[in-house]
C-alpha cells in the first residue's frame, strides 16, 4: 500500500534533514540569512515541522497541535539539539499515523482545504512528502552556500 512507501520516504527525508542540520559546522549559521536567501535553514525546519504537525499530526494523529505559521518564519536561534528533537518527534508521529490509515481512509476527502481545491488524503500525503523534499533541497543549498 502507498502508506508503506510514504512512511519510507518521510522517514528517509526526515533523517536527511537531521543530517543536514548536523552538518552545519557553526550552529549560528543555521539561522544566517544572506541577501539572496530569504529563509534560514532553521526557519525552514520550523516550517517543515509545523506543516507536518498540522496536516498529519493534528488531522490524522489527532494530537491537538496548534500551528502558528508566522512564528515558523520569525523565530530565531533555537538550539540545534532542539530542532533535531522536534524532527525526531514528528518522525515518530508520522510513522505511527500512517500505519493506522486504511485504503478507505486514503481515498476519503482530506478534511481541510490545503491546496487550491479539496483533495483526497492520499493526494495530500504525496503533496506533503514532495513539500518536505523541496525544502530539504533548499536547506542543503543553504548549508553549502553559507
Amino acid at each position: 500500500m502507498i502508506t508503506n512507501t510514504l512512511s519510507l520516504l518521510f522517514d528517509l527525508n526526515l533523517k536527511k534533514l537531521i543530517s543536514e542540520i548536523e552538518l552545519y559546522k557553526n550552529e549560528d549559521d543555521i539561522w544566517r540569512i544572506e541577501k539572496n536567501i530569504s529563509n534560514s535553514a532553521g526557519n525552514l525546519v520550523l516550517h517543515i515541522i509545523g506543516n507536518l504537525n498540522t496536516y498529519i499530526g493534528k488531522e490524522i494523529a489527532k494530537n491537538n497541535y496548534v500551528r502558528n505559521r508566522e512564528l515558523e518564519f520569525s523565530t530565531k536561534n533555537i538550539p540545534r539539539k532542539d530542532l533535531i528533537e522536534s524532527i525526531t518527534e514528528i518522525r515518530q508521529v508520522i510513522n505511527k499515523s500512517l500505519k493506522t490509515l486504511t485504503h478507505k481512509d486514503l481515498k476519503r476527502e482530506y478534511p481541510l482545504l490545503v491546496l487550491s481545491e479539496m483533495t483526497i488524503t492520499e493526494y495530500l500525503l504525496v503533496h506533503l512528502a514532495t513539500h518536505l523534499s523541496y525544502h530539504l533541497g533548499q536547506i542543503n543549498y543553504h548549508r553549502r552556500f553559507i
